[in-house]
């Protein structure tokens, strides 16, 4: 019959007991009782929750199913050979589960069946009585043994029916029954000399069980006095783990009789236990008690010794006495500490008070012997906590972290409170399991990239690196980049990032004069969950390499090659021209130095190698110079590494004679001007522009007011050369404004009847050019056939070099004299063919020139001497107030002929 119990003794959710009950005997399979349903479990979870039994406590007997939590009966239990008289025989087995965990202690009582009759010793006992004994003497029996316990046990004593004896059963305070054989009517050796009867043992089994002996009652003849003890019942103490040879007791008995009648022989009694034969001695002849084995207070705390002391004489009879040896506890036990479980890892995030080992604590000792006290040492994130009965939970007692201390090494130590104190200690390792609890975090913030412009594409040019303090998984680290435009182009078409290095590589060949720089945001992530990650900016500077050699860009010449003029009579010193150079580099790659390489032989000339002026060192003179020109051959070098270099040609032709009023006011000017070129050409091209629509805007205005007026007269009379005051003389009397149009800039052709007018426009040239008069006219759009060239762009300017800029012909070859394919030359050879003078207001020095594009452009130089804002100032259109005389006597007089369409 199996019994259940079931306690929930619940400490903190932890700890819970149940308690079964099954016979001893009982066949292999049977079962016992279900753990997980008895206690209420989830059925579904017992496996994901690892539902088994501690290792510690398993017991052959028994076994559980692991996958529903059935107890069943594993092989035989025999109570007696397992817990032997014990009254109460347990068996204990400890199971848990885990995620969170929880124990359950489950205790099975292993119930006694009668399966054992009582036995005796010997089957025959044999009692010598004197026949001298008088009624009521008492005769102690051998006692029978019987290993069940409980009700099953021993019960009494039966003898055959007898007119002489009887016996008194009596009980000993351990339990155990034992019998005496009590004279009841006097004895008569002559009638009868030995008595025989059946002695019977009863066992409480239903039904019961009995064992016998033969006692065989032997008469003696009469020795007419017995020893008598002091007492009949003696009470020692002894201390467990006294060594042999130790006194117990020093037992005295006294006889009466004289000689071998009053000698007293001490022994054991016949019924007692064996163990009290192994653990104790007696001397026959002293009656002194001694110890001869191990007494241990933990196996038993109280022995009876049954003593008889007999006389020597003839018919003997034995006198009986009680020794009770109550044994006294000496801390001879230290604890003993046993992990029922322990949690291999638990996890930085768990939070305080979470269950790290179950452990339970004893001793075998009592009293303040077996009083115990544990704790933790060292200075450790754990406490003990009280579970149940002499169970502990070792707990967290903060939060952890893994970063810090990846394992902990927690040492128990009981120690109990006897004297001397015995301890005992015991250490587990805890291992800490990482959580993602800490974002990859960059060596630095912000990168800086150094890469040297035309690298190769897919060239290494950085690392960046993360670090994750974290381990496995959510230390692995991948890198990439975050999406971002460059110049209109993802930021992942420049460069690529290596998921796994963090190693960076240009997807491309910068170029510095393209970008300078660039910047964009690597992200490093880590492979936990949840995913965490950080940024770090890297920023791409472009390191400029001197990969772009000087650009020369004035002055400009056709094919390559400038031409300037250079007067016999300048002075040393004398600015031909300056050299403007530009490099797309930066840095000491665009730093320029100017040098001639070619065609100064005789000294003519020198070069400022920072500001590229080239400027005569000497006079003119015409034995050293006999060539009327120099084929000079400039070289423009920067300083990079290694330097490169650009070249530039220029034909300096000697001419008679050049203003050199204007000559200094541009070498003054060139040596003021230092603002930017870039600055410069910016303002100087919106100043043109908006300049320029005001005063299209102007003339539309004039022209809608003046619809009704007519200036055809002026434009269709055949004063060609005299047309300048005509034209003027009209344009101030009907107010005509024209539109931009209706202006193209043409060389008159003094042709009679050609319908022009004159205008004298001043213009200034640039590189030290010099003045002189033409005549230039406003022509209407149904002549334009007559037309030989039109002029409708201006020079580009470079500023930053110099300080005057050209409006030249949209034909010019850009070298400054007219040559053969220039707009100009073939205006001057048309004038010549004609045998008309059409440049009969220039100077002789124009002429000698052969009518320079310097001589009828626009000049730049106000009245004041400082540089214009715009070459427009001097332009002059008919309705317009007409330049003083006495501004266009410092430059040199030109002509506009200005066409008005015939709807006008």
């Amino acid at each position: 019959m199996i019994v259940l119990f079931l306690l929930l003794c619940i400490t903190n959710g932890v700890v819970s007991q149940i308690r079964y009950s099954v016979p001893e005997e009982a066949d292999h399979g049977t079962f016992v009782g279900n753990i997980a349903e008895d206690l209420g479990l989830d059925m579904t979870k017992i496996a994901s929750r690892r539902f088994q039994v501690v290792p510690s406590s398993r017991t052959p007997y028994l076994e559980v199913n692991m996958e529903n939590g059935i107890l069943f009966v594993n092989e035989r239990i025999d109570r007696e050979q397992i817990c032997k008289q014990s009254a109460s025989c347990l068996l204990h087995l400890e199971v848990f589960l885990e995620n969170p965990l929880e124990l359950f202690r489950v205790e099975i009582e292993v119930v006694d069946i009668n399966d054992n009759p009582p036995s005796f010793p010997e089957t025959d006992i044999t009692v010598e009585i004197s026949e001298s004994a008088t009624p009521g003497t008492r005769f102690p029996l051998e006692s029978a043994f019987d290993p069940d316990v409980g009700s099953n046990a021993l019960r009494t004593y039966d003898i055959t029916t007898n007119n002489y004896f009887y016996l008194d059963v009596q009980t000993q305070t351990d339990g155990n029954k034992f019998a005496e054989l009590v004279l009841e009517k006097p004895l008569d050796r002559e009638q009868q000399a030995a008595h025989r009867y059946v002695l019977t043992a009863v066992d409480g089994g239903q039904p019961p069980r009995t064992g016998t002996a033969l006692l065989v009652v032997k008469v003696l003849d009469s020795n007419d006095n017995v020893p008598v003890f002091d007492q009949p019942v003696y009470s020692v103490s002894l201390q467990e783990n006294a060594p042999v040879g130790t006194l117990v007791i020093q037992l005295n008995a006294t006889d009466l009789d004289e000689g071998q009648n009053g000698e007293i022989v001490y022994s054991f009694s016949n019924h007692i236990s064996s163990r009290v034969k192994d653990l104790f001695a007696i001397d026959a002849r002293t009656g002194r008690i001694e110890v001869c084995g191990e007494v241990d207070f933990e196996e038993s705390s109280l022995y009876q010794i049954f003593v008889q002391a007999k006389d020597l004489g003839p018919n003997a009879v034995a006198a009986h006495c009680k020794v009770l040896v109550k044994v006294t506890d000496v801390n001879d036990n230290a604890p003993d500490i046993t992990f029922s479980t322990v949690t291999e890892s638990v996890s930085e995030r768990a939070a305080p008070g979470t269950v790290i080992a179950l452990l339970s604590v004893t001793d075998k000792d009592a009293e303040e012997n077996g009083k115990i006290h544990v704790e933790i040492l060292g200075d450790v994130p754990f406490k003990l906590k009280p579970s149940f009965r002499n169970y502990f939970t070792i707990v967290t007692d903060g939060p952890l972290n893994r970063e810090n201390a990846d394992s902990y090494s927690v040492t128990v130590v009981a120690k109990d409170t006897g004297s001397p104190s015995l301890a005992t200690s015991k250490s587990i390792k805890v291992q800490v399991s990482d959580e993602n609890d800490n974002a990859p975090t960059f060596t630095q913030p912000i990168y800086d990239v150094y890469v040297t412009e035309n690298n190769v594409p897919g060239a290494y040019i950085h690392a960046v690196t993360a670090l994750d303090p974290d381990v496995g998984q959510n230390a692995l680290i991948s890198y990439s980049i975050m999406d971002c435009d460059i110049q209109g182009m993802s930021v992942k078409t420049y460069v690529s990032i290596n998921e796994e290095t963090g190693y960076l590589y240009a997807l491309r060949s910068f170029d510095y004069e393209q970008l300078k720089d660039f910047t964009f945001t690597v992200q490093a992530k880590d492979a936990g969950s949840p995913e965490l990650s950080s940024n770090a900016t890297v920023k791409v500077i472009i390191v400029d390499q001197n990969d772009n050699p000087p650009s020369v860009i004035a002055p400009l010449g056709k094919n390559g090659t400038a031409r300037e003029p250079l007067p016999r009579s300048a002075e040393p010193g004398y600015l031909v021209t300056r050299i403007v150079a530009m490099d797309a580099d930066d840095g000491e790659n665009a730093r320029l130095s100017y040098s001639i390489q070619r065609g100064n032989e005789n000294g003519m000339f020198r070069m400022d190698w920072r500001t590229g002026e080239l400027r005569t060192a000497r006079r003119v003179s015409t034995k050293r110079d006999p060539n009327q020109m120099y084929d000079l051959l400039i070289e423009v070098r920067d300083h990079g590494q290694p330097p490169l270099s650009s070249t530039a040609s220029v034909f300096v032709v000697l001419v008679d004679s050049v203003v050199e009023d204007h000559r200094e006011r541009g070498t003054a000017k060139s040596k003021e001007t230092t603002l930017d070129l870039t600055l410069i050409l910016i303002i100087a091209l919106g100043s043109v522009s908006f300049i320029f629509l005001l005063a299209m805007i102007v003339l539309a205005v004039r022209c809608q007011k003046d619809k009704k007026l007519n200036i055809y007269t002026c434009l269709t009379s055949d004063c060609c050369l005299g047309c300048a005051t005509c034209c003027s003389r009209h344009a101030r009397a009907r107010k005509k404004k024209l539109s931009k149009s209706d202006i193209m800039l043409v060389q008159s052709a003094n042709v009679t009847g050609a319908g022009t007018a004159q205008v004298p426009v001043e213009e200034s040239g640039s590189f030290g050019s010099h003045h002189q008069n033409q005549n230039y006219c406003y022509q209407t759009k149904h002549q334009r056939a007559e037309l030989s060239y039109l002029v409708d762009r201006p020079r580009r300017v470079n500023s930053s070099a110099f300080q005057e800029a050209d409006l030249v012909s949209s034909k010019d070859s850009g070298h400054g004299d007219s040559e053969q394919g220039d707009s100009d030359h073939d205006a001057t050879n048309r004038g010549h063919s004609t045998g008309a003078d059409l440049f009969s207001n220039c100077t002789e020095e124009c002429k000698a020139l052969g009518h320079s594009d310097r001589c009828w452009m626009p000049s730049f130089v106000p009245s004041d001497g400082r540089q214009a804002a715009d070459y427009r100032s001097n332009l002059h259109v008919p309705g317009m107030d007409s330049v003083p005389d006495t501004e266009r006597g410092k430059g040199f007089a030109s002509s506009f002929r200005v066409d008005i369409p015939e709807t006008a």
